[in-house]
């Protein structure tokens, strides 16, 4: 860590909104965070969302695990994360559970998942407020975005970026370092990323974490802390925005270090819906600034990247670590929900993990038949005869 970062203040109350828009720009170029004040979303409202979370994250684990993720919704284990390998081998050491839409504003129906009114009898209703309110504070900064990137301020509205809302809403939990397990402390609760989506707003219990890198290009990286502003929410840019501004808005490097106390927070991470096309601004686009893409991958670099997880599964088998090779074979095949349950529960019995890969990798094969998952297939059942010893 390098210091301590002063993010820039965005006021919604401002009435004053070309200034607004400006400042605004400003933040989202220089540093792809800032501080949101004067919202509107109130305190009292904060503080029941961060009470349901820790009596949430407080239940049993076989409670939890009756929420298990399905469908981008419910509850994700401790590890079943790994957002950075170098950062976090064995994943983040770090428990979420995610929500979508109300019901009322969905099309997919309800596919949310949520403990029982006996166990937590408000949290429904509060979580789903929360969502509300923090939808409408996420649709005037895009819309003031519009603004200061010289569009109409509807635009993201026009083409469709919230029709319908895909807005995930995550509740997380970090642990006290090596609170779980004694190596978890030389790891960091979330590793090093970008986030993917249009924008995120998160809001943070105070406990310190959070962590900027505002070059990721620089080596070596310099990190800097973000502090906790009683009041403020927390705003960065995700990679589709950086994309739209043809890489005017930085999408920029966060991770949070291992806390010394439990941490909590809850992140909205605003996602353009399934339909909505993404593709440079024309007003972020000139001569010395072609609009960007992502080119052509190398012959090699494909066949590096295609052969990698062969390597990394010849290595296992070598080194009889049965534990890592099943978790490579469940994730390779697509059984993330069910690498889930394996990771929670491998340590009663390594034989049940090899009943989960049997049964659920030929019903992944069987029901998804994707093409990228046969050439995995391929890859690990005949990689060993064509690799040198």
């Amino acid at each position: 860590m390098d210091g301590a970062l002063q993010l820039p203040m965005v006021d919604l109350s401002s009435t004053d909104r070309t200034l607004l828009a400006d400042s605004l720009r400003k933040a989202c170029v220089e540093n792809g965070f800032f501080y949101l004040i004067n919202h509107g979303v109130e305190e009292e409202l904060i503080q029941r969302v961060f009470e349901g979370s820790r009596r949430f994250f407080g239940l049993s684990l076989e409670e939890k695990m009756k929420l298990l993720r399905q469908n981008h919704r419910g509850y994700s284990p401790l590890y079943s994360e790994k957002l950075n390998s170098t950062d976090n081998p064995k994943g983040d050491p770090k428990e979420s559970i995610y929500f979508g839409a109300p019901e009322d504003m969905s099309p997919y129906g309800n596919l949310n998942q949520w403990p029982s009114q006996e166990i937590l009898p408000c949290w429904r209703s509060t979580m789903e407020e929360y969502y509300r309110r923090i939808l409408w504070v996420g649709k005037r900064v895009v819309s003031l975005m519009a603004v200061a990137l010289n569009v109409d301020e509807d635009f993201f509205e026009k083409v469709g970026a919230f029709d319908p809302p895909t807005a995930l809403l995550r509740p997380l939990h970090y642990p006290v370092a090596g609170e779980i397990d004694s190596s978890d402390k030389h790891m960091h609760g979330a590793g090093a990323h970008t986030d993917c989506g249009m924008i995120t707003i998160l809001v943070t219990d105070g406990v310190p974490g959070l962590q900027v890198c505002r070059d990721k290009l620089q080596k070596p990286q310099i990190w800097e802390d973000v502090h906790h502003l009683k009041g403020a929410l927390i705003v960065n840019i995700g990679d589709m925005m950086e994309r739209w501004t043809n890489c005017l808005f930085k999408s920029t490097l966060h991770r949070v270090t291992q806390p010394t106390q439990d941490r909590y927070s809850v992140a909205m991470f605003f996602d353009p819906s399934p339909d909505c096309v993404v593709e440079c601004l024309k007003s972020c686009c000139n001569e010395s600034s072609p609009p960007s893409s992502c080119g052509r991958l190398p012959k090699g670099d494909l066949q590096s990247y295609l052969w990698r997880p062969v390597v990394l599964y010849l290595a296992l088998v070598r080194k009889q670590n049965i534990d890592q090779l099943l978790m490579l074979l469940l994730r390779l095949l697509g059984c993330n929900l069910f690498y889930e349950v394996y990771i929670c529960l491998f340590p009663l019995h390594p034989l049940f993990s090899v009943i989960i890969l049997a049964t659920f990798t030929w019903l992944t094969i069987l029901s998804n038949m994707l093409v990228p998952n046969i050439l995995k297939l391929i890859f690990i059942l005949y990689g060993k005869r064509l690799l040198p010893e």
